[in-house]
């Protein structure tokens, strides 16, 4: 902490050596585009037919005693023997039928209110990789240093929406409080929406009771004006986590967000052809999604797709590939048949911040967008197929996804935008750099890079010949000087400290 006061302490200099950082207002993309499909009306019905039949004929393992109680009264088959769970598929649809098409999440300040859903989309930080890389100090495991450092990054680029569950781990936290620690930096560090983990009850109650206390406001009010989300993953192939299964009822009971994620790789997890892929991630996604809406009818839920395919050479995840980008897509085109919004993400294999980790990026961040994500997931940040979040590959992909969403905007066409006049002022053979109509546009005509150098080869060896890795670490510790930390009322820090320092207490003597 001591380095983050000496750096705020300074950073009044540095801004006087350096313009500050550029960058688009906060606020949402919303997407004026239809969404691109994959795959014809006939053929998603094929691909949900074959996802019913998985959940009539085959089930899903559920380890949750009490998700198998639940299950039980609502109709649907299910064996405690076997954990096996059976669902009729009338039943299904019937259920499902009361999830919202869209919602919103309020966090404490209700200026970064978010949608989740229709045209908006919602860009996540990375979340969870045990690893940290930057240029100055190289790969290495993560500290709660290194999570404070992405958490103030998230909070001073605008295009971050959401932060995910435990940016890094801070590996010298002790595993069983480290989550009372990370709520407490995403709370006091910023003012966006996060992830509340969900690994059990206990954990997931703490995040919903600690955002209650940041906002000043009950529980009970909380849970009609939600505030956070969460990730359930499925063990692929079929199999559902008593504790993740926990984790879901806790926050559905709650009204706080679910997204159902089942992790889906082509070649181990699920057969090697995409519509096998997409019809048992489909199950397996609205298996978890009828639980939320068993819990509590109406509860936001999400539907999640994290699929792609491995090197059939060494069994390697592998991210921004072809099939990854289809299913991306496709995934959208399924969600959209249930009404419910859709989660994906944006992801690498690369193990260091290079072109293959650009050129991958941008295959899932492209489909993710034509695909209509509304929470894209893993977008700024993620490096080494999860295991490293990196401070360069973030801002690199706040470039990319500044792009994306400039690109987003709608375009006016009009007598301004046409400037029949302005053509008709310039001989033929001239130049429009001094028109009257560029010199009152000139200085918001075009998006204006953070990273990009647009300068001639002479002038950027002169200056010091800067790869584009190279200007991102200036970025980030430009932004890191450049933070402030959000205001949040005396009595309501108070009152997170205290909570923090309960839990850690009552954890340490009676566990979770």
């Amino acid at each position: 902490m001591n380095e983050v006061k000496t750096r705020r302490a300074g950073s009044r200099e540095r801004r006087s050596r350096a313009p500050a950082l550029e960058q688009l207002p906060w606020g949402q993309p919303q997407t004026p585009f239809p969404p691109l499909e994959v795959f014809s009306a006939e053929q998603i019905d094929q691909i949900h037919d074959t996802s019913m039949r998985i959940l009539e004929e085959l089930g899903v393992e559920m380890m949750s005693a009490h998700a198998r109680t639940l299950f039980r009264e609502a109709g649907a088959t299910v064996d405690d023997v076997t954990g096996c769970v059976r669902i009729d598929r009338n039943l299904l649809m019937k259920t499902l039928a009361t999830a919202p098409v869209e919602f919103s999440l309020t966090p404490a300040n209700p200026e970064r209110k978010i949608q989740i859903g229709g045209r908006a989309l919602t860009f996540g930080l990375v979340a969870g990789p045990p690893n940290v890389s930057d240029a100055d100090r190289g790969r290495r495991p993560a500290s709660f240093e290194d999570y404070q450092n992405f958490i103030r990054l998230a909070h001073h680029f605008n295009i971050i929406h959401v932060i995910g569950n435990q940016v890094v781990s801070p590996l010298e936290l002790s595993s069983e409080t480290r989550h009372l620690d990370t709520y407490f930096a995403n709370l006091t560090l910023s003012e966006l929406v996060f992830h509340c983990t969900a690994i059990g009850r206990a954990r997931a109650m703490d995040g919903i009771e600690m955002m209650a206390l940041a906002r000043g406001i009950s529980v009970e009010e909380m849970a009609d004006d939600p505030s956070l989300l969460t990730i359930i993953s499925v063990n692929s192939p079929r199999r559902f986590d008593a504790e993740m299964a926990e984790g879901l009822i806790a926050m559905s009971e709650h009204g706080q967000a679910v997204v159902v994620t089942p992790f889906t790789l082509m070649g181990a997890m699920t057969p090697v052809t995409l519509p096998a892929a997409l019809a048992q991630q489909n199950a397996e996604a609205l298996f978890g999604a009828m639980l939320t809406q068993i819990v509590r009818p109406g509860a936001p839920v999400v539907y999640g797709s994290f699929t792609s395919n491995v090197d059939m050479r060494t069994g390697a995840p592998a991210f921004g590939t072809p099939e990854n980008a289809l299913a991306n897509i496709a995934s959208g085109q399924l969600a959209r048949r249930y009404n419910l919004p859709y989660r994906t993400s944006n992801a690498n294999a690369s193990n260091v911040v290079d072109a293959q980790a650009a050129y991958e990026t941008q295959m899932s961040l492209w489909a993710a967008v034509l695909g209509r994500g509304n929470l894209i997931y893993h977008a700024a940040g993620w490096l080494e197929g999860g295991l490293t979040a990196s401070f360069e590959k973030l801002v690199i992909d706040v470039e990319m996804l500044q792009q994306m969403s400039r690109l987003l905007m709608p375009i006016e066409v009009n007598t301004e935008s046409l400037a029949f006049d302005a053509i008709a002022g310039i001989a033929t053979g001239g130049h429009f750099f001094g028109a009257e109509h560029t010199m009152d546009r000139y200085q918001t005509a075009f998006y204006h890079p953070m990273i990009s150098d647009w300068s001639n080869f002479e002038t950027w060896s002169e200056a010091g010949a800067l790869d584009a890795t190279q200007r991102a670490t200036k970025v980030w510790k430009q932004a890191l000087a450049e933070y402030r930390e959000p205001e949040m009322p005396a009595d309501r820090r108070e009152a997170l400290m205290a909570f923090r320092d309960r839990r850690k207490k009552e954890i340490e003597q009676n566990g979770l």
